[in-house]
């Protein structure tokens, strides 16, 4: 499958909301092709250098479909598009167009059934549930209580303040218990780092 690519320096995941602003040519025809055909882009972590024609080795090769669910034009003359992260999938292969849009062959990742989480996982699902209740994760329609363990670890990986390697880690991974387990480490690495 043929995929329009945004590199971006943010990580997308499943299920979780992400506000664009958008006001590159290249972007907006792209945007306007995907509202066309009702399909959606790719979201990738931009790596290194600028989002004009990028090579393969500067951004994760592993991404989120954006599916884009509202737009509007902005006060200041952009165009506003709301997304929401779709199925996780790989790039295969990738050509910059003339107008300097990546386009990437992309096979899609096994996402497999969201399997309910345990008593392990409960002060987790409380963190998500305190997440829920900050303003701007309101705005974007996020923080509820998490169905599984999958759309926990997603939504976790998502809103805390990771790295940004970490969270193409978390993305890479298809074992939602793994991304919990990572999730878990990382966040007493951070609580550790804030003792210090």
């Amino acid at each position: 499958m043929k995929l329009p690519l945004f590199p971006l320096d943010t990580v997308l995941f499943p299920g979780c909301m992400l506000d664009l602003q958008i006001f590159e040519a290249r972007y907006l025809d792209m945007v306007s092709g995907c509202l066309k055909a009702g399909h959606g882009f790719g979201v990738v972590r931009l790596i290194e250098g600028s989002e004009v024609g990028l090579a393969a080795s500067e951004y994760a090769l592993t991404g989120c479909e954006a599916l884009i669910r509202d737009w509007q034009q902005r006060p200041n003359g952009l165009l506003g598009i709301r997304v929401e992260g779709g199925r996780r999938f790989d790039v295969l292969s990738a050509e910059v167009q003339r107008d300097q849009l990546t386009v990437a062959e992309v096979s899609w990742r096994d996402e497999g059934e969201d399997l309910p989480f345990g008593d392990e996982h409960a002060d987790l699902a409380l963190l998500l549930e305190a997440l829920g209740q900050h303003p701007m994760v309101q705005a974007l329609g996020m923080g509820c209580v998490a169905q599984g363990q999958r759309s926990l670890a997603q939504q976790l990986g998502y809103l805390l303040p990771f790295q940004p390697e970490r969270k193409v880690e978390l993305l890479q991974l298809d074992d939602p218990q793994l991304q919990l387990e990572r999730i878990q480490r990382w966040l007493e690495e951070l609580q550790g780092d804030a003792l210090e």
